[in-house]
C-alpha cells in the first residue's frame, strides 16, 4: 500500500534562478484585467454614450478620433493589453491540457505570433489612419473636410 504524503509536509522544492515568468504572468493578468475595464468601459461611454451614440458612429466619427494623439494612444494601449491578456490567458489553456511537449511548444510559439503580428499589424493601422486618401469635398462629411482641408 502506497501512503499519500502529507501536503504540510517540508519538501526539497528544487528553486529554480532567474525571473518567475508564472508569477509575473499572473499578475500581469490581474493588473491589464484592471486596466481593461476601465478602457474598455470608456471606450464604449465615449463610443455610445456621447453625442448620437451608436447612430452618430461612421468613418467621419473614426476619423475624428484618430485625429488626436489622445484617442490613438488609448485604442493602442487597449488593444495591446487585450491581445497580450488573451494570449496569455490561451497559453494557460494551453500549458494545462495539452500534455505532448512537442504540440504545446508549438501551440505557444503559434499564440505568440499570432498576437504580434496582430499587434503589429493593429498598432500601424492606428498611427498610419489616413483618412484623407480619395478625399472628395462634394462627397465628405464636414468632418473629414475639416481634417483634410
Amino acid at each position: 500500500m502506497t501512503a499519500i504524503a502529507d501536503p504540510r509536509a517540508p519538501r526539497a522544492a528544487v528553486r529554480r534562478r532567474g525571473a518567475n515568468l508564472e508569477k509575473w504572468g499572473w499578475v500581469y493578468m490581474r493588473a491589464s484585467g484592471v486596466l481593461l475595464v476601465v478602457l474598455i468601459f470608456g471606450h464604449l461611454f465615449v463610443n455610445l454614450m456621447v453625442g448620437e451614440g451608436i447612430h452618430g458612429i461612421d468613418f467621419a466619427f473614426v476619423a475624428g478620433k484618430y485625429a488626436s494623439p489622445f484617442w490613438q494612444w488609448w485604442d493602442v494601449l487597449m488593444l495591446w493589453l487585450a491581445l497580450i491578456h488573451g494570449a496569455n490567458g490561451m497559453r494557460t489553456i494551453v500549458n494545462d491540457y495539452v500534455t505532448h511537449a512537442g504540440t504545446r511548444r508549438v501551440l505557444v510559439w503559434a499564440l505568440g505570433l499570432a498576437a504580434a503580428f496582430l499587434i503589429v499589424l493593429g498598432t500601424l493601422v492606428v498611427f498610419t489612419f489616413d483618412p484623407c486618401i480619395g478625399f472628395d469635398p462634394d462627397t465628405a462629411s464636414d468632418v473629414i473636410i475639416g481634417i483634410c482641408a
